[in-house]
């Protein structure tokens, strides 16, 4: 059950190498429970490992890293026009999605494509094309690690907020999500266009009343079209948060930037963290292994391949004070470092 100095490289989707002291992979919460009480783990720090879509290993962990490989679908009807549809932790993000939408389900079309597994998706409240996971989540199972119950949390008690949850907050390393239940709607669907980009791609595709489905096509299409696919290039998709600044800050800059890109939002600001990356010069450039994707520059890659996680770091940490020197604007990772 349980190997030591795995190899995490092909666990991460910047496919760094990086080993682990002790490495486990579980298929159930009977299994997880059983690898957290060995006694030779007692003192050992854990590390839990989804599809690896959010994560930068910058070095060896000292600890036993364990795969959540918990797998099944389950459904129930909630109402004439809704259903809750339960996912385990190990279920991959779009193949789900993909389920969903083969069964006529709203709710979750404009997150398409986006990498990893449904069991970290309410852990950054994952978002894209003016959806995110808050709109359509009704709870989550979670195993406590202290006492080893399993408790269930509710989207108050997750405490949404962009691209954060109570899991990376104070939540963070006391919990491991083991399933989460969506509400998504079976007839009366709420078709998002707003973004600009979806409406262009279905203009594209001469689509005027588009369906869930063609929706998802279109996210698909987009993504395809300006992301780099992580099985032929290593990345961890947006590498930053965009950051929103006051009112009075973003005044300032459109005297100094009038291009400044902004999405308004009362008395805050949000900027798209790609515009201020690429206005640094940093869309395409590469230093050593590491550089931004030529089409977006949200988005680090593993160029060459041979990256280690500290390069990537580092090149990171670069983009931040070119970014701060110009803007005053201090970015934010979105990626969790370890």
């Amino acid at each position: 059950m349980i190997q030591t100095q795995k190899s995490l490289k092909s666990y991460n989707t910047f496919g760094v190498e990086a080993r682990a002291k002790y490495f486990a992979s579980v298929q159930s919460i009977e299994e997880l429970k059983q690898v957290l009480q060995l006694p030779e783990l007692e003192s050992e720090k854990f590390l839990f490992l989804g599809g690896g879509s959010n994560i930068l290993l910058t070095k060896d962990f000292d600890g036993c890293a364990i795969q959540l490989d918990l797998k099944g679908i389950s459904e129930k009807q909630d109402d004439d026009n809704h259903v809750l549809i339960t996912a385990n932790a190990g279920e991959n993000w779009h193949q789900f999605v993909l389920y969903c939408l083969d069964k006529n389900y709203g709710g979750l079309e404009n997150l398409s494509l986006i990498p990893g597994n449904v069991g970290t998706s309410p852990m950054q409240n994952i978002g894209a094309y003016g959806t995110e996971i808050k709109d359509s989540f009704d709870y989550c199972e979670v195993l406590n690690l202290e006492s080893l119950n399993i408790e269930y949390f509710n989207k108050e008690k997750c405490r949404f907020g962009y691209r954060d949850s109570i899991f990376k907050q104070e939540g963070k390393g006391k919990y491991v999500i083991l399933n989460v239940t969506f509400r998504l709607t079976t007839q009366q669907h709420s078709i998002k266009t707003e973004y600009g980009a979806i409406t262009t791609e279905l203009e594209k595709l001469n689509i005027k009343n588009p369906t869930i489905q063609e929706i998802s096509k279109a996210v698909i299409a987009i993504r395809e079209s300006k992301l780099p696919n992580p099985k032929e290039i290593g990345n961890a998709g947006s590498f930053f948060k965009n950051p929103t600044i006051s009112l009075e800050q973003f005044e300032v800059l459109k005297e100094k930037f009038p291009n400044i890109q902004a999405y308004p939002n009362g008395e805050w600001v949000k900027v798209p963290a790609g515009w201020l990356i690429e206005q640094c010069g940093w869309k395409g450039k590469q230093i050593g292994n590491v550089a931004t994707h030529h089409l977006q520059s949200l988005v680090i890659i593993n160029k060459t391949g041979n990256a280690n996680g500290q390069e990537i770091y580092d090149f990171s940490t670069n983009i931040i004070n070119s970014v701060k020197e110009k803007f005053g604007i201090e970015l934010e990772r979105e990626v969790n470092i370890i």
